[in-house]
This record gives C-alpha cells, sequence and structure tokens, in this order.
C-alpha cells in the first residue's frame, strides 16, 4: 500500500512521530552553497537577506530538499559580540580573533541584545522572508551555537579547554552569559517563522571532550537552554560522535539528533529508537569525491540503516553541504531518495 503524497513540512511531523511517512525526508543543508547556485562570491552572497533568500529557495526546488536554513555561518554570533568573520573563497567563513583575550574579561562580559547586533537582524530578516516564501509547506530551520560550544570562538580552541578544566569558576560565569544569549537568540529566530532550532553543540561530542565532564558540566546547560527555547529543537553535534551519550540526549526535549558518519547508523537507531529521531548521515566530506552511482548507493545504505519504522531523516552528518560536492551528486543524492526512500520500503525484503 502506498502513502498519500505530504507536504515537506507533513512528511518531517510524520517521521519525528515515530511513523512513516509518504518517504524519507532529505535535509540538504545548504549554506553558503546559495552562492554556488548564484555565482557570486560567499562574502557578497552572505551580505544580504535577499540573496540569502535567492539560494536557499532556488535550492530547495532543485534538489527537493524538504526545508529551508536561514544560516550561512557560525561566526554570526561572534560578530553580535564584537567579533569579525573571515571569509575564503571557496570554503565556509571562520570566526576572526577572538573577542576573550585575558579570561578576567568573563567576569564583566555582558550578552549583546538581538535588537543591537546587525548580524543577527539579518539573519531574522531572512527567516521572515523564507516564512513568506513557504506558507508552511517546509520546514523552517534555524541554529544557535550551544553556550557550551560558543566559547571556541569566544576565546579560541586552546584557551577555552585551559579555560574549562583549570578555572570552573569563570568557565560556569562564561556558561550562564552565554545562555542568556542563546536562549533570546534562539526564541528571536521562532518568533520570525523558524519551526524548529538546530542546536549545535560540537562540544559535547565525546570526539572533542570526556563523557564526564560533558554530563556533569556541559549536559545541564544543554538542558537548561533546551527548556526555554520556545519551540521544538534538534541536537546537532557537527560529525561528533554521540554513541556514548545517546541515552542523555534522548532523554531531553530534542526531537531529533544528527549524527556522525563515524558510527553505526543501525547501531544508533536501535538506541534511539521511538525516542530521538535521527538525522544523518551522509559523508560530506567523501561526497565531494562521490560518483553519482556512489552517491546513490550510499543513500541505499542509510535508509536501510535508519528508515524502517521511522524516526529517520537523510541529511548530511556536519550540518553543511561543502562548497565542493558537485550538482550531479546531489541531484544523485535526491533521486535516490526517491527510489530507495518511498514507504514502504518493499525492496528491503528483497535484499540478501
Amino acid at each position: 500500500m502506498s502513502h498519500t503524497p505530504l507536504t515537506s513540512l507533513q512528511r518531517i511531523l510524520t517521521t519525528l512521530g515515530h511513523q512513516e511517512p509518504d518517504r524519507v525526508p532529505l535535509l540538504l543543508l545548504f549554506t553558503i552553497y546559495g552562492a554556488h547556485e548564484l555565482q557570486m562570491p560567499i562574502e557578497e552572497y552572505c551580505s544580504r537577506p535577499e540573496y540569502i533568500v535567492a539560494g536557499q529557495t532556488r535550492l530547495v526546488e532543485t534538489y527537493r530538499s524538504d526545508c529551508l536554513f536561514n544560516f550561512c555561518y557560525a561566526s554570526t554570533e561572534v560578530e553580535a559580540w564584537g567579533g569579525t568573520t573571515i571569509f575564503s573563497a571557496d570554503g565556509p567563513p571562520n570566526a576572526g580573533a577572538p573577542i576573550i583575550t585575558k579570561p578576567e574579561q568573563i567576569r564583566s562580559l555582558v550578552a549583546p541584545r538581538v535588537a543591537d547586533a546587525p548580524s543577527l537582524q539579518r539573519v531574522l530578516e531572512v527567516t521572515r522572508r523564507l516564512a513568506a516564501y513557504n506558507q508552511g509547506q517546509r520546514l523552517i530551520i534555524g541554529v544557535v551555537i550551544a553556550p557550551f560550544s560558543l566559547p571556541v570562538m569566544q576565546l579560541g580552541f586552546e584557551r577555552y579547554l585551559n579555560l574549562m578544566f583549570e578555572e570552573p569558576d569563570l568557565h560556569a560565569r562564561l556558561l550562564d552569559v552565554n545562555e542568556q544569549f542563546c536562549i533570546e537568540w534562539a526564541n528571536a529566530q521562532v518568533e520570525a517563522g523558524a519551526n524548529a532550532i538546530c542546536f549545535f553543540n560540537p562540544l559535547a561530542s565525546t570526539t572533542m571532550v570526556p563523557r564526564d565532564y560533558y554530563l556533569r558540566v556541559g549536559h545541564p546547560s544543554t538542558l537548561r537552554c533546551l527548556a526555554a527555547i520556545k519551540g521544538s529543537s534538534a541536537i546537532h553535534l557537527a560529525a561528533g560522535r554521540c554513541m556514548p551519550i545517546l541515552d542523555e540526549l534522548a532523554a531531553t526535549s530534542a526531537v531529533a539528533l544528527g549524527v556522525s558518519a563515524e558510527e553505526d547508523l543501525a547501531t544508533l537507531k536501535r538506541v534511539a529508537k521511538e525516542r530521538i529521531a535521527l538525522v544523518g548521515n551522509l559523508n560530506g566530506i567523501t561526497m565531494r569525491r562521490w560518483t553519482p552511482a556512489e552517491a546513490e548507493q550510499q543513500v541505499k545504505q542509510a535508509i536501510a540503516a535508519a528508515a524502517p519504522g521511522g524516526g529517520f531523516v537523510l541529511a548530511d552528518n556536519h550540518g553543511e553541504i561543502p562548497f565542493q560536492v558537485p550538482s550531479e551528486v546531489l541531484h544523485a543524492i535526491a533521486e535516490a531518495v526517491q527510489r530507495w526512500g518511498t514507504y514502504p520500503l518493499e525492496w528491503l525484503h528483497d535484499e540478501p
């Protein structure tokens, strides 16, 4: 029996409810790829809401993605704190010099107001325009950098690691200020039209910090933020491993979890089943070199591992389609989802 075709938003809501929709949802998370589509420099593309909206709307129609994404680059948030962004010709923008150069500065640190930050206001304008275009058809995803992870850009990686383990009081103070900012920023995006907030938290992964440390220090911050966000949320670890903390993440209010290509998807699905939906886990780095046939095989394997019963959204594992991925590979991914992701997945019963 075939399913009645759904809108993209209905498709995602059904699978997040751990039921099988008409087909597996596909989230192609385009950040700077819109510059590729519009054939303009990345810095120019990211500078104006109308360019970002034009890129997003063209990309989702071309590649049949089930979501719209208001996010371009992570250091948008650092700019709100007074930081800068370094742009490159063919890769993701990076944060400039750290805004905190001495730990003592944290004692007097004050979170910026969303209303006073031009970089954030640009994202909110993108969100409003996407909502007007979308008319409820697709999921609109907003993004916040988790308070536990934002200091990587605020201080620099080495300085932040030293702070975490050597100055716990100052680290707690920084978490508190960042939480105030994170919650206001997330809720501003929801008010502007985002249906869900991606809580981007790479430092939570056990690829980055010990499990016990995250659960003791970082996880309480995650719980506080998710409880205060006035909308659905998904946790994303930016391709970091999640299995050692999967039980704890599944027990939060988040409805979905971005998972790594470095972990076994079938095992993750067994552990997460009917507790938290999985989003992933195509390898965006190797995707740059896939042939269309390889792309189809990767999609087919992911669907076989995690799609039965719903609760699975196909996407890349980092939360960004790299600028260098060929368009024919993206077309192959979209075609493979149509071919192999339509429920019921009868072809699985024919596999050896």
